[in-house]
């Protein structure tokens, strides 16, 4: 079996060393006795040091590119990290490191993720004071602070007489005894962080080394500050969207009421609602408008403050109410359609009578029977000139829990919309009986089931809206 080789990386200290070049030896005649040679080493050809030179930058050059091309397909903050500190470790040829992300405006987010350090390690190394850190330093000069340069190099910590002491106890419990560190900055950019790699032994990146990884260590910075830019934006939508949906729900006898829902990256329309209406009853919405982004979003939020107003008017009938939310959405939005669902509840009665508009049928789910509700099949807002639908009436038992849904849950899922009628169906089904008496539990379950990877991981830009209403 061959020996395994050691992993290389173009243009960067290769390990094979050169063959040495010799003169084959001259064949011996019979009878005459050999005659040695002494190799006389030879002035290089013209031009041989100049191609060597050109070899080398074409090797750099090769290098870089495939190190930013791998970054450049990273489309997330904590993966565009790991791959800076992977390729840096490969450029300056260290085994582990850290990088900090510590935006200079304050407006965060702030991380820290390492390479080849534990969690624990991690927190080891945040015990040293931040002036006597590499990185620290660096992000201190960065915010105006003195005592800093472009880049901080340690060759052998243990040898230098200034080494705060919690530094070294700590360097000596994560064994390594040299670091090299580099500012995560660049003029369009600001300040993002610093970043810093560890050797197990005394060393310090040649020039040469120094060289590449500063340039790679700036287009990662203009990459990771798009990056910042597009995840600051999302969060703003997250929160908006947050903002415009119920902040809490509702208190009615009778019944128990539970919400999850997660907006897509872009920020989406889909909602929900809970609101009290007169006679003690309850009236519940779901519903999601077309588009992504903070257009879908404003008119998400103008459609639930029309419904809610809708239907303490005439909550009693759903057909009126999406009829009126339809006649609005076609005069003030008409580029724009909505799917939606209101129901009107009566806890005492254990009644619910809704109307759906283009929108996914609610499931029952209880002891003896888990079945979706007979919606008749109706268009979406806005697609039709005149909108009608009947409404249905659904008799639930003690205990019984009625769940609301957008369409983004079943999607999420990759299947085709059958498939994932049937997952739905079986989630509801197989929940466990001790989750039942909790619609919260419940709701959550359903979503373990529809997305055992976990709500983010589906290629998918859908938000998913649950709302789960058991009766007592």
């Amino acid at each position: 079996m061959n020996a395994p080789h050691p992993p290389k990386v173009a243009g960067i200290d290769s390990m094979v060393p050169t063959p040495a070049h010799t003169v084959a030896p001259a064949t011996a005649t019979s009878g005459t006795p050999p005659v040695t040679k002494t190799t006389v080493p030879h002035a290089p050809p013209p031009g041989a040091v100049l191609q060597d030179r050109l070899a080398g930058w074409v090797s750099d050059l090769t290098t870089l590119h495939e190190l930013t091309e791998r970054l450049a397909r990273t489309d997330s903050l904590d993966r565009a990290l790991q791959e800076l500190l992977r390729a840096g470790a490969a450029l300056v040829g260290a085994r582990r490191g850290l990088v900090v992300l510590e935006p200079g405006d304050g407006r965060g987010p702030g991380r820290t993720v390492g390479l080849g350090l534990a969690r624990s390690d991690l927190g080891h190394i945040e015990t040293v004071p931040r002036g006597a850190l590499p990185h620290g330093r660096l992000l201190d000069t960065a915010a105006g602070l003195p005592g800093g340069a472009g880049e901080i190099v340690h060759p052998d910590l243990f040898a230098e007489d200034g080494l705060h002491p919690r530094h070294r106890e700590v360097a000596v419990r994560l064994g390594y005894a040299a670091s090299y560190a580099l500012p995560l900055s660049t003029a369009s950019a600001g300040r993002l962080g610093a970043v810093v790699w560890f050797y197990d032994e005394p060393a310090e990146p040649h020039e040469r080394q120094r060289h590449l990884a500063g340039l790679y260590v700036r287009y990662a910075t203009e990459h990771l500050a798009r990056l910042l830019e597009l995840e600051r934006t999302r969060a703003c939508m997250a929160t908006v969207a947050e903002e415009l949906l119920p902040s809490r729900l509702p208190r009615v006898a009778g019944v128990q009421l539970a919400a999850r829902h997660s907006s897509g990256p872009r920020g989406g329309g889909d909602w929900y609602d809970a609101l009290p209406l007169p006679d003690a009853a309850l009236g519940l919405a779901v519903g999601s408008v077309t588009g992504s982004g903070p257009s879908a979003v404003a008119a998400m939020g103008r459609l639930r403050a029309s419904l809610r107003a809708y239907a303490v008017m005439e909550g009693e009938d759903p057909v009126a109410v999406l009829s009126d939310l339809e006649l609005l959405l076609r005069l003030t939005e008409p580029a724009r359609t909505a799917t939606a669902l209101f129901a009107y509840c009566e806890p005492a009665l254990r009644k619910v009578t809704l109307a759906g508009a283009g929108h996914s049928p609610p499931l029952l789910i209880g002891e003896r029977r888990t079945e979706f509700a007979e919606t008749s099949v109706s268009a979406p807002l806005g697609m039709l000139a005149c909108w009608e639908a009947p409404s249905v009436e659904i008799q639930a038992a003690a205990g019984e829990t009625v769940l609301l849904y957008t369409d983004g849950l079943l999607r999420r899922t990759g299947d085709t919309m059958d498939r994932a009628f049937a997952r739905l169906h079986t989630a509801g089904a197989c929940a466990p009986r001790a989750l039942r008496h909790d619609p919260g539990a419940l709701a959550d379950h359903v979503l373990r089931a529809m997305l055992p990877d976990g709500q983010g991981s589906a290629d998918s830009e859908e938000d998913i809206v649950l709302l789960a209403v058991r009766f007592d």
